[in-house]
Formats: structure tokens, C-alpha cells, sequence
């Protein structure tokens, strides 16, 4: 099982996101405790980086395999995360 930490930048982010989706992108999120490689993941090119889709929304986080952390690093709408 993996330990997540979420960054206060993306706490701060994902506190401005109404319901349903809040609720359903945090269960996202905590769900990659149990499975840090949900289907449908990616690999981000030119970064060290994987994200999750859930909607519009993209969730970009490092696993840290050898001591059973994800970090997540970026949370955003699909048109503004990859800028």
C-alpha cells in the first residue's frame, strides 16, 4: 500500500472544484494508495510524471516505487494543466 501526499498547491486547487466532481476526483485520488497504475494512466513525456484523467480534469503525480509513495504534484482542467 502506498502512502499520498498532495501538495498544498493542489489541496488549494482541488478545495475550488464544486461537487460532484470534488468528491469522485478525490476517491481518484486516493484510490492510486492502492494502485499507483490505474488503468488508463500515462506516462508524461520529457518528466518523471504520470496523470490520471477524471472529465476535463488531469491529476499529474511521481511514484516513488522504492518507498511506496505518490506524490501528487498537479491537479487542473484538461486546457490548462500542460501549459
Amino acid at each position: 500500500m502506498y502512502s499520498v501526499r498532495i501538495e498544498r498547491k493542489v489541496q488549494k486547487k482541488l478545495s475550488k472544484i464544486s461537487e460532484p466532481n470534488y468528491t469522485k476526483l478525490k476517491a481518484s485520488i486516493l484510490d492510486l494508495s492502492k494502485n499507483p497504475r490505474p488503468h488508463g494512466y500515462r506516462k508524461l513525456k520529457d518528466r518523471n510524471s504520470y496523470r490520471i484523467r477524471f472529465g476535463d480534469y488531469r491529476v499529474i503525480y511521481e511514484i516513488h516505487d522504492f518507498i511506496l509513495l505518490v506524490d501528487v504534484i498537479d491537479l487542473g482542467h484538461r486546457k490548462d494543466i500542460y501549459g
